[in-house]
């Protein structure tokens, strides 16, 4: 049998081992972590979203009127009222004709990509693709083939070799672990080239980029023409739960027939639709938000500059601190911890080896001067010898 112990004891000793905290209380910049009071820049709640009241007093209301359980999958007798205004709503938010809840993001990508791709085809992903993506493309039987971070180049050469029958081209629009932007343009125009989809997974970017918050297609100005798969997730920058995939007519009735992980689970509990409705509200309607949070990212990457911290480029949220080993980035975290500033060291396999970093987060939530104390603790504890770029690392993300 699997020596279970000794490999993570093994994992303990490389500095890769993972531990959970415990959180009482909401989300928000000051988190009760531990039983301590902590300064947070790890949350994926970009705009603050995650305790306003307003959501909170929908998903009461929805509680009322719904209870809790929806009691069955969709196509049973779980789909309410509060999910098909939800993905109305959805669609009009994403300028495209439907769109189709799922319980989370992961099942959104396997659902979408191993409906429509199978034995014969071809999938295409950046080798910096969300491991939902690369599971998905690995669980369709198609053949995958990674290009280089980015390199759409590449990509034009891999689909222009290629005699698969259908293609599709899966991307990012923001990665989670670096905080840059997919070339969407390009991947457009290689993907109406060689006549392939193109599915953009827009969970870190919706909300947070586009004037209306639209994301990164909107912050390109692309549509459904050039992208026809949108997936984006409702927990982020919306601050509820969930996930969606939105596209045609012939698209959404395709998947709500064949795929098994929207088929096959339960339905989100429907006060939580009515929760992101009103978070949904927020995001089109309090565009501050988003300034607010662009203000905050200026703030802080020019005064890690001045500290002489070099942060990976990133116009997102998502602020890397490249450390490279494994332990030290966990030394740094928890001697961040001390000063009562709760930041994760992500490492291998999330990273590839070598690249281990702090990744930090900005919402707008956060205060200037709750960051002005987040870069006085970086000065104090990280070696300015530890932090770089990380131009041409490549791997996988959770």
């Amino acid at each position: 049998m699997k020596n279970l112990a000794a490999e993570l004891a093994a994992r303990e000793a490389a500095g890769l081992y993972r531990r959970r905290r415990t959180i009482d209380g909401p989300q928000g910049p000051l988190l009760r972590c531990d039983g301590h009071e902590l300064l947070s820049f790890c949350s994926n709640d970009y705009l603050g979203l995650a305790n306003h009241p307003e959501v909170i007093a929908a998903l009461k209301r929805g509680a009322d009127e719904y209870g809790v359980g929806s009691g069955a999958a969709h196509l049973v007798n779980g789909h309410s009222r509060a999910h098909q205004q939800l993905e109305e709503e959805l669609a009009a938010f994403t300028r495209r004709p439907r769109a189709l809840l799922f319980s989370t993001g992961y099942m959104a990508n396997l659902g979408v990509v191993s409906a429509l791709a199978g034995v014969g085809d071809g999938v295409f992903e950046d080798r910096l693709n969300h491991a939902s993506l690369l599971d998905a493309g690995l669980l369709s039987r198609a053949r995958l083939s990674r290009y280089p971070h980015g390199d759409a180049n590449t990509l034009d050469k891999k689909l222009g070799g290629s005699k698969a029958k259908e293609k599709f081209i899966l991307t990012d629009g923001v990665f989670s672990m670096d905080g840059d932007i997919a070339p969407l343009p390009a991947l457009a125009l290689a993907a109406e080239k060689h006549d392939a989809w193109l599915m953009v997974d827009d969970a870190h970017g919706l909300g947070v980029l586009g004037h209306n918050g639209g994301g990164s297609l909107e912050h390109f100005g692309l549509g459904i023409e050039e992208v026809p798969i949108l997936m984006g997730t409702l927990g982020k920058g919306l601050g509820s739960f969930g996930a969606f995939v939105a596209g045609g007519d012939h698209l959404i009735e395709y998947l709500i027939n064949t795929a098994r992980p929207y088929i096959y689970t339960t339905a989100t509990p429907p006060a939580v639709a009515e929760a992101t409705r009103a978070s949904l509200r927020l995001v089109q309607s309090e565009g501050w938000r988003r300034e607010k949070l662009q203000a905050l990212i200026r703030r802080f990457r020019d005064g890690a500059g001045q500290l002489g911290l070099r942060l990976m480029d990133s116009p997102t949220p998502i602020q890397p601190l490249l450390i490279g080993d494994a332990a030290e980035a966990l030394r740094l975290s928890e001697a961040l911890l001390a000063q009562g500033i709760l930041i994760s060291a992500i490492r291998p396999p999330t990273v590839p080896e070598g690249t281990a970093r702090l990744r930090i987060t900005l919402s707008a939530a956060h205060s200037e001067t709750q960051v002005d104390r987040l870069l006085d603790a970086l000065g104090a504890v990280c070696p300015r010898k530890n932090s770089r770029t990380a131009e041409g690392a490549e791997g996988t993300k959770p």
